[in-house]
């Protein structure tokens, strides 16, 4: 496969892109951590504001998480990840946004932390494929080897996320920004691991794919 002529950012540009990425992400929940002490404060109705804290932080912590594993180091160059770890944040992430199920097959092993990388952030790509949310069955094979992974979605307004699309093509309609970057980086991490992605869908379900290039 022909190196996707797209990937083009420098390692300043996708640095700062990503940072926004992750800075977008919890941004969110912990304003809403703030708005909670704010009514605690006010004499609000102290039962209500704990559990917009509680439920706040724990989105903000899940998301943490998972930004470490996806998009983090994770460890010294060349370090390797326990997929047990990648499975428990995509579960935790999919807990926290009480929208999603997630079920995970195949076996537990320690790999390339840029095969994990890739691994969550497809997952993420599955992710925005359900808007509404519905459930995403991960599936891996030979995780250590000649590595199979599949992410397959279903649930309402199923759609491919475009962006992914266009990058994944090497047609993009705009410049990679904050909110392409994801897409970017995860075709990116797949060129890094070797691997190749294939998206198939149908009106009941979309597979995204990723496995190791033949040589």
């Amino acid at each position: 496969m022909v190196k996707n002529a797209n990937l083009t950012l420098t390692g300043p540009d996708l640095a700062a892109l990503l940072c926004s990425r992750v800075c977008h992400d919890i941004i969110s929940p912990v304003g809403a951590i703030n708005n909670g002490l704010e009514l605690l404060d006010e004499g609000g109705a102290d039962a209500d504001a704990m559990d917009l804290i509680r439920t706040s932080a724990l989105n903000a912590s899940v998301r943490l998480k998972f930004a470490r594993l996806a998009f983090g180091a994770s460890g010294s160059v060349g370090a390797s990840i326990d997929t047990g770890e990648a499975e428990k944040a995509a579960r935790d992430f999919a807990v926290a946004e009480k929208k999603t199920e997630v079920t995970w097959t195949g076996p537990r092993a320690i790999v390339a932390k840029n095969r994990v990388k890739l691994l969550l952030n497809l997952f993420l790509v599955a992710y925005g494929a359900i808007p509404r949310g519905g459930s995403i069955d991960v599936s891996l094979e030979s995780p250590e080897f000649d590595a199979v992974f599949k992410l397959t979605a279903k649930g309402r307004m199923l759609r491919v996320p475009p962006k992914f699309m266009e990058i994944l093509n090497g047609n993009p309609e705009e410049a990679v920004d904050a909110h392409s970057i994801q897409p970017y980086y995860t075709v990116l991490l797949a060129e890094e691991a070797g691997m190749d992605l294939e998206v198939v869908a149908t009106p009941e379900e979309i597979v995204f794919s990723a496995k190791v290039r033949s040589e």
